[in-house]
């Protein structure tokens, strides 16, 4: 039976019919469920929209809201075979990254005098084809339904990037506010050196960690890498010959590792705003490190056959457009090396320490360029109300 989950839910409940039916299937990694509690609270918070949000593991979200549900108008709820009897579709549905919505639910869809809005939110992909295929409709085979398919992307023939309305505002804002940033270091447990070079580290394993520690650790300025607990601690422990955890700190030659413990979307921002340099994994973390406008290191999801390879290698064609072509090979070079592809030599990490000085305007830009186009939650409002 699916009910809402107790993270707040006797004020978090919307309405019987709220706004939007958001469904999420978590898979590994927290990622989906990342990206769907950020659409959801954009929906909410920027479009005054009811959400109801149905989750098949609803206790991973509490990794990454630790203090519950406090948005008065999301409902998360606990998806578990058949919904409810006389739950009443949304005027929009969106079935995320094609997580296959229960039959008794599109046939409840079917039965509304209108049909909802139907639609299949795919993955982020730089590759030129989603382009073409961006609010594609296709028919569910049982009940005719139209379905469409939505793709976050790059440019203005895609469904854009999340983006809530005010966040390059409270970006600026926490820069320039002593006291916000104090707050913040002292909730995670942070001391920043002025003078250290400040690095974030949110990444799956790879053999490549030890040539970074390498070059780190040799670096002629002090560094302090921020690793959120996580993943990549299995590498970063056989890299540096000791075990970690959150709260602990290594030392080796001039790198201080700092292990953070798992923090909430809000504190990750935060962190990524701070670094000079992020490193970053999947999909949720890596849109928020373009909005941090600071240079970043891609480690995406690896999938069968290397498909992955050639949505790597798309976004990197399209993010290093003004590059001095000689910059933009090192970082695509890098990119591949952490990807997996081939190895990464210490002296790799030097020189992208060393190309910061043009990477860092860079990424401003880049940003800049990319918050010209409509978030993606403000794209499926209009495309709600945009008669098909």
């Amino acid at each position: 039976m699916s009910h809402p989950v107790t993270t707040d839910s006797s004020r978090n409940t919307p309405p019987l019919r709220p706004d939007c039916d958001l469904f999420c299937r978590v898979v590994d990694n927290l990622g989906d469920i990342g990206v769907c509690w950020r659409l959801a609270r954009c929906l909410a918070r920027d479009h005054g929209w009811r959400v109801r949000l149905w989750v098949d593991v609803p206790e991973a979200l509490a990794r990454i809201k630790p203090h519950g549900c406090d948005e008065p108008r999301i409902a998360v709820m606990r998806w578990s075979g058949d919904l409810p009897a006389g739950c009443v579709p949304a005027p929009m549905v969106i079935e995320a990254f094609a997580c296959a919505l229960p039959q008794t639910f599109v046939a409840a869809m079917a039965a509304l005098g209108v049909a909802p809005r139907w639609i299949n939110l795919e993955y982020l992909s730089a590759e030129t084809w989603v382009e073409d295929c961006h609010r594609l409709p296709s028919r569910d085979a049982a009940t005719g339904l139209p379905k469409h398919f939505f793709f976050p992307g790059f440019t203005l023939r895609t469904g854009g990037l999340l983006r809530e309305h005010d966040l390059l505002a409270r970006r600026d804002a926490w820069r320039a506010d002593a006291m916000l940033r104090r707050d913040t270091f002292e909730r995670l447990g942070m001391q920043p050196r002025a003078d250290a070079l400040q690095m974030s580290l949110f990444s799956y394993e790879s053999r490549a960690i030890a040539t970074l520690v390498e070059a780190l650790s040799a670096w002629p300025r002090p560094v302090q890498l921020w690793v959120p607990e996580g993943r990549v601690l299995s590498s970063l422990t056989n890299a540096l010959g000791q075990p970690l955890s959150a709260g602990l700190c290594a030392i080796s030659g001039s790198l201080e590792v700092g292990v953070l413990p798992f923090m909430d979307q809000d504190d990750y921002d935060a962190l990524l705003w701070h670094c000079d340099v992020n490193a970053v994994r999947g999909e949720d973390s890596f849109v928020r490190a373009q909005w941090a406008a600071r240079p970043m290191l891609w480690h995406i999801y690896a999938q069968e056959d290397d498909a992955h390879l050639a949505k790597l290698d798309a976004f990197l064609e399209r993010y290093a457009e003004g590059l001095d072509a000689s910059v933009a090979a090192r970082l695509r070079a890098l990119h591949r090396g952490w990807n997996g592809v081939m190895p990464v030599r210490a002296d790799d990490w030097r020189t992208l320490l060393v190309d910061l000085t043009v990477l860092t305007p860079h990424a401003q830009r880049w940003a800049t360029r990319l918050s010209a186009i409509d978030d993606l939650a403000s794209q499926l409002v209009l495309f709600n109300q945009t008669p098909i």
